[in-house]
């Protein structure tokens, strides 16, 4: 996908991808219809032309995101090489460490995506909310090298989730990320 295409996609279309992107599920046409105040018959001739260029494709739910489509919202492509970097452990002094407030530290960190799954789904829910509602999550992600489950995360933190709802939410994140990037690296995608 080159640069010209970007420059030709228009705002609409952009928006079309971000939604599905943030919705993560397939999206049906009435869907995207209602929640962008289009018509439909003007959803379907975009998505037409997001199909033509590899950008969407159709699924028996709906419309789904094609890794060239998350491209072309600006999210790196993560091949195998790259999914081997985000899973791999990271020297301590890198690793995430959590704190219920600030220079209230539990004594408890992660030095892996695998291991910081695992960690979420036990520690301190004051913690999680804590981290979650300074962007720190995000922002180690980030180092990882997963810009894209940064920003699922940065949606989260926007949704103001509290409590076991914001835990339920953060694990199947990571639990669904960790699961693509693993299929990247074993080739089973």
């Amino acid at each position: 996908m080159g640069v010209d295409k970007l420059k030709n996609l228009s705002e609409v279309k952009k928006k079309i991808l971000k939604l599905i992107w943030e919705i993560r599920n397939p999206v049906t046409v009435p869907e995207i219809s209602e929640i962008m105040g289009l018509k439909v018959n003007s959803v379907n001739m975009h998505l037409l032309g997001l199909r033509k260029v590899g950008l969407l494709t159709k699924s028996e739910g709906g419309y789904v995101i094609t890794e060239e489509g998350k491209e072309m919202i600006g999210f790196p492509k993560i091949d195998e090489e790259k999914a081997k970097r985000i899973l791999s452990k990271t020297p301590l002094e890198n690793a995430f460490y959590f704190y219920t407030g600030i220079n209230q530290p539990l004594g408890v960190f992660s030095d892996n995506l695998m291991d910081f799954c695992d960690k979420v789904r036990s520690i301190d829910i004051r913690s999680i909310e804590f981290h979650v509602a300074r962007g720190d999550f995000e922002l180690w992600l980030h180092y990882l090298g997963d810009i894209e489950l940064a920003k699922r995360l940065r949606l989260i933190k926007e949704a103001n989730l509290t409590g076991e709802a914001l835990r339920e939410r953060l694990c199947e994140t990571l639990k669904s990320r960790s699961d693509e990037l693993l299929e990247r690296v074993t080739g089973r995608l």
